[in-house]
């Protein structure tokens, strides 16, 4: 269920398990820390399964949303969830691997949720998007998985933990010396019952 404009809406989910939606909680959550950041931004959602969270994006302000996707399942069921919420204008399908349009992709902030065991997808794309750092960066990824403090230019700076799932944001910085350990909030337990 997606709050803000959209709010109450239900949107469509690919069967299986390799899209991997994110839990509305946890997306809860990370838009409670965006709060102060999604106003007129330009979003991108890298690896969107879905599309919720850049529907969730858009529906709290972000003036502009691109989706990324490879899956044509998946991106059928971006387009049909758009379709069926009325969102015509300031949303972009790219129908396309992360890797092929990453470079040419300018925005405020970037959300990555690849499959989680896809390590170098996150290796790469955090890899990338630390040379020429946006704002914000975003990573969703299984709490077993630990990602580096730093890529190129984008610093660690907040890790939020709920159940199996992690979400790490990072900053750029300027060139100085290697960061302190980021803070880690308390870890929230997820419901029980709740699938991760």
């Amino acid at each position: 269920m997606i709050a803000g404009r959209y709010r109450r809406r239900h949107l469509k989910s690919l069967p299986g398990l390799t899209t991997r939606p994110m839990l509305d909680r946890q997306r809860e959550t990370l838009f409670n820390v965006l709060q102060n950041d999604t106003e007129g931004a330009v979003f991108v959602d890298l690896y969107a399964g879905t599309g919720a969270v850049g529907i969730e994006a858009l529906s709290r302000g972000a003036s502009q949303v691109f989706w990324v996707e490879s899956n044509p399942q998946a991106v059928a069921i971006i387009r049909e969830n758009l379709r069926t919420l009325g969102i015509t204008e300031n949303a972009v399908v790219r129908p396309e691997p992360v890797g092929r349009v990453l470079s040419g992709l300018s925005a405020d902030i970037f959300f990555l949720g690849p499959p989680y065991e896809a390590h170098q997808e996150y290796e790469q794309t955090l890899s990338t998007l630390g040379e020429h750092p946006p704002k914000l960066v975003i990573a969703q990824h299984a709490r077993s998985h630990d990602l580096a403090d730093q890529y190129g230019k984008l610093r660690r700076y907040r890790v939020i933990r709920q159940g199996n799932n992690t979400l790490t944001f990072f900053k750029p910085v300027p060139d100085l010396p290697p960061a302190p350990q980021p803070a880690v909030d308390r870890e929230l337990a997820a419901p029980v019952g709740e699938q991760e």
